[in-house]
């Protein structure tokens, strides 16, 4: 994660060159000074998240927040985290994983939210402040009024950290869904099925059995198409490719339905934003045989891209489980593939 001291990256298990991820410093020099804010989610043993009613004096006053605060001067990030929780809750947080980065203009002031997960802790927690205190289901979390800061924290808390790409089904429609539940058993949750060659009346034939399928083991699935079509055939979203995207003036389909684009840059970084999507693929990271003339964009580029989102990033081209922390070392949410998550060859 880059703006996380060499002490944290161990605490982190991040055994990463230090220079592998761009520093968010070096990315924001235009919007500097900003507060930079550490918050951490924290969970119980029924995978609820905990939150906090901000004081109605506070800025954003009467939202609800995740706990943190501010970073002290010559505080590490991990350091104020602990501090934090301890001060707000009573607890020792003693491990943690990367979730998200977000980089916030309000028209008073600029926040940098440094979001973390809190994989270990002791202690119960508790209002030490008297703030009201909730425990969560990610599902849930839509019901409570949370700064505009802090979405982007609430879409990376309800995404998984791989995003699998279907292959082309070449005809065999039985091979193509056995292969899927495959993948669906091995814990994918998150899939999109791209098959730019069949028929709309074909592409609709698979997509309803796919959405079937991912639907039978608690998984999701996005259409790669018109956005309508997510509403037709009942998916739980649509993934726009860079060309829909730069013809997307608004979001083009409400909550609960996933927004997923395709980005290369930062100008459609930028049209991601605009349109409020949900999360985004970024490639390619690496080299890929399907694209052998594009240019990578390396780990740096792709950590600079990442600063500038306000949603979940997902590596792609190149990837595969092996790559989980060095995406989320750069601040991405996790790994997209096709070659790299499909169970079959």
């Amino acid at each position: 994660m880059p703006n996380i001291d060499r002490k944290g990256v161990r605490d982190l298990h991040l055994e990463l060159r230090e220079d592998a991820c761009v520093s968010s410093d070096k990315i924001i020099e235009a919007r500097i000074p900003e507060i930079k804010v550490v918050v951490g989610a924290v969970f119980n043993n029924a995978g609820q998240v905990l939150i906090a009613r901000r004081a109605a004096h506070l800025h954003q006053g009467d939202k609800w927040e995740f706990p943190g605060g501010k970073l002290k001067s010559g505080e590490s990030t991990l350091d104020a985290l602990r501090r934090e929780l301890f001060e707000e809750l009573g607890i020792q947080a003693q491990a943690f994983e990367p979730l998200i980065q977000v980089h916030y203009q309000y028209p008073d002031k600029a926040v940098f939210l440094d979001a973390l997960k809190v994989t270990r802790y002791t202690g119960t927690p508790y209002g030490h402040e008297a703030q009201p205190l909730v425990w969560a289901a990610g599902h849930e979390l839509s019901r409570f009024t949370f700064p505009a800061a802090s979405l982007p924290i609430l879409k990376a808390l309800n995404l998984p950290d791989r995003y699998l790409i279907t292959p082309a089904p070449e005809g065999d429609d039985a091979l193509f869904l056995s292969c899927l539940e495959d993948a669906l058993k091995r814990g994918i949750k998150l899939v999109q099925l791209r098959a730019p060659s069949l028929t709309a009346d074909r592409y609709c034939e698979l997509a309803q059995a796919a959405i079937d399928c991912c639907h039978a083991h608690g998984a999701q699935l996005l259409v790669n198409s018109e956005p309508e079509w997510a509403v037709r055939l009942q998916a739980d979203g649509v993934h726009l490719n860079s060309a829909r995207l730069k013809a997307m003036s608004a979001r083009p389909l409400s909550a609960p339905y996933l927004v997923a684009v395709s980005c290369h840059d930062a100008s459609e970084i930028a049209r991601a934003n605009a349109i409020e999507a949900d999360l985004a693929v970024l490639s390619p990271v690496k080299a890929t045989p399907s694209h052998p003339t594009a240019r990578p964009l390396g780990w740096r580029a792709f950590g600079a891209l990442c600063t500038q989102a306000l949603m979940p990033v997902y590596a792609l081209g190149g990837m595969n489980i092996n790559h989980l922390l060095q995406a989320k070392h750069c601040g991405g949410q996790g790994v997209a593939a096709i070659r790299g998550l499909w169970p079959c060859d």
